[in-house]
């Protein structure tokens, strides 16, 4: 397998223990909706959480959170829309990001919550 894909598995791995540590239930991993691809569902008391995990394994070229650009949101919210029209939940929905940094000194996690925003 290729050398990217290890390292973003690895990620989304430190990102799911992340959450299920803060006491999210995961409720879906790498969920696709044609050709886009939520990384991860999860649940909290309030929120279906749709997260986006971006990992690096240096912040050289700019912080990994960064590179969840305007298209790719606009993936994340259609497939988000078509993950909310299946579901039962009447819960809002807040997209996340989580950026993971790995080195062989020490993983970094950053969470940040409502990264972005669906436009109306």
């Amino acid at each position: 397998m290729a050398e990217h894909l290890d390292l973003g598995q690895k990620g989304e791995l430190l990102a799911r223990d992340y959450l299920k540590n803060k006491g999210y239930q995961i409720l879906k991993t790498n969920w696709r909706f044609g050709k886009d691809e939520i990384d991860i569902i999860a649940e909290d008391e309030n929120y279906i959480v749709i997260v986006e995990v971006k990992t690096r394994s240096t912040s050289y070229f700019g912080e990994p959170q960064v590179f969840v650009n305007k298209q790719k949101q606009r993936f994340l919210i259609r497939a988000a829309n078509a993950f909310i029209e299946r579901s039962d939940s009447d819960k809002e929905v807040r997209f996340d990001i989580i950026a993971v940094t790995v080195s062989r000194e020490k993983n970094r996690i950053d969470h940040i919550d409502d990264a972005f925003y669906p436009l109306v």
